[in-house]
């Protein structure tokens, strides 16, 4: 029977360098997929975008090509990736320039674009299109002048056309993290993407792998203090088949762990109603799902249904809305906490003094209820250290940079005892909203290109 290796080689814009290296190096595997890209990235990508028109990809991806390039080439190996962020051409042509100083000559590089939609958000409200905020009901003309990035999720198919046309190197922007390793079992497999088992065949595929090393023992709870060598963690690969069913597993000897319980971990990662899992490809039932041990770091997974894609595809929208800062204080024992509240006290009544209007000022006291909130109850008396960690976000730029000045005055103005103030001022940085939308699918049209070097 047919098999595929499709190796995860990246989880997130920032993951480990070493990681892709390894897929590529370490054992055999057939196509690599690399997902960069989260929803607050691609705002960041259009920041840049739009000071330099030569940035807004990511470029640690050219880099990485430029070192594993002689591999991907002896060894026939296709890499599927979103790091063209919002400057898909842009990130193309930094891959075929890597490949033609290297004298690789031929090689094939899919583009694909179609996804960012900014510029046309204006003309789609003039014909009337509803295009609103799928959590508030918000219509997005009373933001439309802050937006900064607007990208639909892609599916798989402008993929799968390009794996079709020959591309070795495949480079999008807001392409799916699932749809990265399903094109690849679309295109080996000839699957049908009305065959609506099949599609959620991959897509879950995709879903397991997409965070990289979460689901081979990285962020994994369940025994978590006997996961080995995490130093040297061997990030996942789907060894696909084309009865439907397919195994997760590793490269033999590389550290971490996959076994049920920490593919079940990153199966509940982001899961909303399990019945109805939706991707631009398919409405997948991860109730369907079935784990059988398969032998060491190997998970074999079957039974998975789905159900019709929908008409629409989810945008991603980022909009300008206002400004935040974050300061931070180290209170030592004795009194710790009562030292960073008393603290907290003293800040918040200057600020008031000075007449500062703010949307929200949040504290934590890190060490004692940061991640946990009113439920972690009170700290033991003789708690070492406390972190006094206060933010604050509003539209007044003036008044998030004066917060900034009130931090340091408390060392010598404040409870004693106090540390942890290092680096200057508190940085003002503008923040990202987040917009989520839907948009018919038939407004939406993608283009497949080819390139070599």
């Amino acid at each position: 029977m047919k098999k595929v290796r499709v190796a995860s080689g990246q989880g997130f814009w920032g993951d480990l360098l070493s990681a892709p290296v390894d897929q590529v190096r370490k054992g055999p595997i057939d196509y690599l997929m690399l997902d960069y890209l989260a929803e607050v990235t691609m705002s960041i990508m259009q920041k840049q975008h739009a000071r330099n028109p030569e940035a807004g990809f990511a470029r640690d991806f050219v880099s990485l090509v430029a070192e594993i390039l002689p591999d991907l080439v002896e060894k026939n190996i296709k890499i599927l990736s979103n790091a063209g962020g919002v400057n898909v051409e842009g990130c193309a042509e930094a891959i075929r320039k890597v490949a033609e100083d290297a004298g690789r000559k031929g090689v094939k590089i899919g583009v694909v674009t179609g996804d960012d939609i900014l510029d046309r958000l204006p003309s789609f409200l003039e014909q009337g299109i509803e295009i609103n905020n799928m959590d508030t009901g918000e219509p997005l003309a009373e933001i439309l002048d802050r937006v900064q990035a607007a990208n639909v999720y892609l599916g798989a198919r402008p993929l799968v056309e390009a794996l079709d046309k020959g591309a070795q190197i495949i480079v999008g922007g807001r392409l799916t993290d699932t749809g990265l390793t399903l094109a690849p079992m679309m295109h080996e497999f000839g699957w049908s993407f009305d065959n609506w088992d099949q599609v959620a065949t991959g897509t879950i595929a995709g879903h397991i792998i997409e965070c990289g090393g979460q689901c081979s023992g990285g962020n994994c709870q369940y025994d978590w203090q006997n996961i080995p060598d995490l130093d040297d963690i061997g990030f996942p690969i789907i060894e696909a088949y084309e009865n439907g069913e397919f195994v997760v597993t590793k490269h033999e000897g590389t550290g971490g762990r996959i076994n049920i319980p920490s593919v079940k971990e990153q199966l509940l990662y982001e899961m909303g109603d399990p019945h109805e899992y939706i991707t631009p490809d398919v409405v997948a039932d991860f109730t369907t799902i079935q784990l059988a041990d398969d032998g060491v770091d190997r998970v074999r997974v079957s039974g998975i249904g789905g159900k019709e894609n929908t008409d629409f595809y989810k945008v991603s929208i980022a909009y300008s809305d206002g400004w935040k800062s974050v300061g931070t204080l180290v209170y030592s024992y004795p009194d710790a906490y009562e030292k960073a509240k008393a603290a907290d006290k003293i800040l918040r009544k200057r600020l008031d003094a000075l007449g500062l209007e703010f949307d929200v000022i949040l504290t934590e006291f890190v060490g004692v209820n940061a991640a946990h909130g009113h439920l972690a109850g009170d700290p033991p008396k003789d708690i070492p250290e406390v972190q006094l960690r206060i933010g604050v976000r509003g539209k007044n730029r003036d008044h998030v940079t004066r917060f900034t000045k009130e931090i340091a005055p408390l060392i010598l103005t404040g409870p004693p005892a106090v540390t942890g103030f290092a680096g200057g001022r508190p940085k003002v940085e503008e923040i990202m909203a987040y917009f989520p939308a839907l948009i018919p699918k038939n407004l939406i049209e993608t283009k497949v290109e080819i390139i070599e070097s």
